[in-house]
């Protein structure tokens, strides 16, 4: 692998021994419903994705092998999503994660994570290359039935339920109600996926701003008011943080693209601990 940018914030809080790990377990995973892992060189790659470590992460989950792959994969996928600044490599590190998820789906089909970490890393790799191309490549497909398997093995997986959702989102904003439905997206699911998430995940800050994120690209105009609503719940749930300060500003009028920077940056920490224990 090429060299990996370094987590830019102190990440010293958020460095975890086993025994606060397993206490803060429930909370920190409440939304992809990972099991507490019986090897403890699996807790070890956690631990190091947790503090931000997300190339240790990666290596040591795919040394400890079995559930550790998830680990691996995640911390990838987040490091891509989140920190990776070439287009290329993160694409490169999608695909990767990818077919990892993929052969781990073979040798382990009831896994849950196995398929949500396939179906995620698709669906990033089909927004970076654009949704329309992805979809002519027919991976909206492949994206749709990856997230649906991990629903249908783990009916409580919140992050599945967002990604889903996201899914039918992004192809309905980039294509259309009509020519969607022949893609097998549905504005009523996605907003159903999205509903579903919250219910299952009530603390999630990035379920909220995910679901502002899809009423405007389904609703648009009309899923306005729900979202500055959304977004409004989101920005209380993280004013404890003192970098928050400087991204209040992104909430005003809810400019097209406002929300994003938040939402990536709300997602990378709070994944990685930062928030009421």
């Amino acid at each position: 692998m090429a060299k990996w940018a370094a987590f830019p914030y102190d990440a010293a809080d958020y460095r975890y021994d086993f025994a606060r790990l397993e206490k803060q377990w429930s909370r920190l995973h409440a939304g992809d419903a990972e099991p507490w892992p019986e090897d403890d060189k699996v807790v070890a790659a956690w631990a190091l994705f947790h503090a931000g470590d997300f190339r240790k992460a990666v290596d040591a989950g795919l040394k400890a092998g079995g559930a550790g792959v998830a680990a691996a994969n995640k911390a990838q996928c987040i490091y891509a999503h989140y920190l990776e600044k070439n287009a290329e490599t993160q694409l490169a590190l999608y695909l990767e994660a990818a077919a990892r998820a993929e052969a781990q789906q073979r040798a382990e089909a009831e896994n849950p994570n196995a398929w949500y970490w396939h179906g995620y890393a698709l669906g990033r790799f089909s927004q970076g290359i654009s949704v329309i191309k992805a979809l002519a490549q027919g991976l909206g497909g492949k994206v749709k039935t990856a997230l649906e398997r991990t629903i249908a093995l783990a009916p409580r997986h919140a992050d599945a339920h967002i990604a889903l959702g996201s899914f039918h989102a992004e192809v309905i904003d980039h294509v259309g109600r009509l020519i969607g439905r022949t893609q097998g997206a549905d504005a009523a699911t996605g907003l159903k996926m999205y509903r579903r998430a919250l219910k299952l995940d009530p603390a999630s800050l990035i379920g909220r701003v995910e679901l502002a994120s899809g009423l405007l690209k389904i609703e648009g105009e009309k899923g306005r008011r729900e979202a500055e609503r959304l977004l409004a719940q989101a920005a209380a749930g993280l004013l404890f943080l003192p970098w928050f300060l400087h991204v209040l500003g992104n909430f005003h009028g809810i400019e097209p693209g406002v929300y994003e920077p938040f939402g990536r940056l709300a997602h990378a920490l709070w994944r990685m601990g930062v928030g009421p224990a």
